[in-house]
């Protein structure tokens, strides 16, 4: 029981951070640069990633916490298939791309934006455009190992 509530609370997390990714970089990243002049649309994604980046910290802590938990439930890394492993470094390298992106280019946005430095603030937006779409891509590559590893290592 206890590992079926860690796996279902892991792949809500998981889901949640990168089915937010793939939503912000596929569907409204080319909406909202086509319907807002640049002003408008940086204040936009700078409230947007305001209220994302927070639920992507809580699914973090779902994910480190349900994925730590059920690997002591297997009885520790010795236990694990080569897929977890690898699974944990795409994992944990996402997460510092992430808080490099929070602490960096995400906090010189809301200040650029703040302060009507428009110039620097689609400047960080780009970063982050990037650091997402790296993000997003690491996303889709963590979820094939978690659900075919097994069988592909």
């Amino acid at each position: 029981m206890a590992i079926a509530l860690a796996l279902t609370l892991h792949l809500i997390a998981a889901v949640i951070w990168v089915g937010g990714m793939f939503f912000a970089y596929v569907c409204l990243r080319p909406v909202a640069a086509q319907l807002f002049e640049p002003d408008n649309r940086l204040k936009l994604w700078s409230q947007v990633f305001t209220r994302f980046f927070l639920t992507v910290w809580v699914a973090i802590l779902v994910i480190v916490f349900s994925g730590h938990g059920m690997i002591a439930l297997y009885g520790g890394f010795a236990n694990i298939g080569t897929h977890i492993h690898l699974m944990l470094a795409t994992g944990y390298l996402m997460i510092a791309l992430f808080a490099h992106l929070y602490f960096s280019p995400f906090k010189k946005l809301k200040a650029a934006v703040k302060n009507e430095i428009w110039p620097e603030a689609g400047k960080q937006l780009n970063k982050i455009r990037l650091i997402v779409a790296i993000n997003l891509t690491l996303g889709m590559i963590t979820i094939i190992i978690g659900t075919g590893g097994k069988y592909l290592f």
